[in-house]
């Protein structure tokens, strides 16, 4: 089979079996002829063999556009699983096609002009594209879980209690001393700057509502979501992310398995049970940090601030941290999965999509905070 025929313009020629097949380039291969040997090339049809040669004995020209072209169908074939051979290619030119296959072209990034209402409007548009994609994909693992959980009551089997359990044992029960520790001190750092202020009105006693408003509705939930985003979270990321570097994820869709089955559901579940009991350990070490501040700097003894505490909050309070923050894990989870199926081949895009997990969750955790703060104040809690 002949592609082009003409005296003066290159060609290329294709024969062979299915074993074995012959790819022959003629004529001057230089930029002049760039056009024709772009459309030769587009027009090429090599039969399904293994084995293919390529035949350059019959070149009478050759230069770096040629040469490109020639290494650019070389690899083409053996991206398709072929066994490419050179055969009949000159010295000169075999140097001029070694030094094209060492030098690739650097990737092509777009000039960075100064900040114009167009780039502006650019960067916004582009921004916008990543946010609809990440909502589709959180929206496909959601779809995905349902799926998987609705087919539980088929086969039981499919739920991995194993690896919820342990997962569990390393978001909550590892998180336990960090997340107590950080809780008390904030409780008393709360009680303190509440104290030192109000003490001025003679209005000190008031620093346990305050504590204890704010811990119980807001802080202890908030601080640990953020604490668990970016300890949990990024581990998440950094474990599908090193997965999918390593195509076991892509394994696991070979042997036929389900990747939210076996990686994406424990760690939901493991994510929104231990929340909750992070929250609820926190919300006691805030109490007891600022409690102990009240007691040696404000003269509140411990008895006193127990009484005032059951006066100040109530069990609405209580309940409402507490239903944050199975809505904060889920989010959190989601976020940290996302980021972790779209890591690339590199470790510079693992460390990026991590940074961008534990960011991208703290910000949605602030946003569910404040619509659900909204929320319960539209119906008077």
């Amino acid at each position: 089979m002949t592609i082009h025929a003409a005296q003066d313009l290159p060609r290329l020629s294709v024969s062979g079996d299915a074993h074995t097949c012959r790819v022959v380039a003629e004529g001057p291969w230089t930029i002049f002829h760039s056009e024709v040997l772009e459309a030769a090339l587009a027009d090429l049809a090599v039969p399904p063999a293994a084995k293919v040669i390529l035949d350059l004995s019959r070149l009478n020209g050759l230069d770096t556009a040629g040469a490109w072209l020639l290494h650019r169908l070389q690899a083409e074939l053996e991206f398709q699983g072929r066994r490419v051979i050179i055969t009949g290619l000159e010295g000169s030119y075999r140097a001029l096609l070694s030094e094209v296959e060492q030098h690739h072209p650097p990737e092509w990034v777009p000039e960075r002009h100064p900040l114009s209402l167009v780039r502006l409007l650019e960067m916004t548009g582009r921004q916008v594209v990543e946010v609809c994609k990440d909502a589709v994909a959180v929206l496909h693992i959601v779809g995905s879980m349902v799926t998987v959980l609705s087919g539980v009551f088929v086969r039981p089997r499919c739920l991995r209690l194993k690896s919820v359990a342990n997962q569990f044992d390393r978001s909550c029960i590892g998180a336990v001393p960090i997340v107590m520790l950080m809780s008390f001190l904030i409780g008393a750092i709360i009680s303190q700057q509440g104290g030192f202020y109000l003490k001025q009105f003679g209005a000190d006693i008031y620093v346990v509502d305050l504590a204890g408003v704010l811990v119980l509705r807001e802080i202890g939930v908030i601080l640990t979501a953020i604490m668990v985003a970016g300890r949990s979270g990024s581990a998440f990321t950094a474990e599908l992310g090193s997965m999918k570097m390593r195509e076991e994820i892509d394994a696991l869709h070979v042997i036929g398995l389900h990747v939210t089955e076996v990686l994406v559901i424990p760690r939901l579940l493991a994510l929104i049970l231990a929340l909750p009991v992070l929250t609820f350990l926190s919300d006691l070490a805030a109490l007891f940090g600022a409690g102990l501040v009240s007691w040696v700097y404000l003269d509140i003894p411990p008895r006193v601030f127990i009484d005032l505490m059951q006066v100040a909050v109530s069990t609405d309070t209580l309940l409402v941290g507490l239903v944050k923050a199975p809505f904060m894990a889920l989010i959190i989870g989601l976020v940290a999965c996302v980021e972790g199926m779209k890591v690339s081949g590199s470790a510079e895009s693992l460390g990026r999509h991590t940074t961008l997990s534990v960011v991208k969750a703290i910000f949605m955790v602030i946003v569910v905070d404040g619509l659900f703060a909204i929320f319960f104040s539209s119906i008077g809690i």
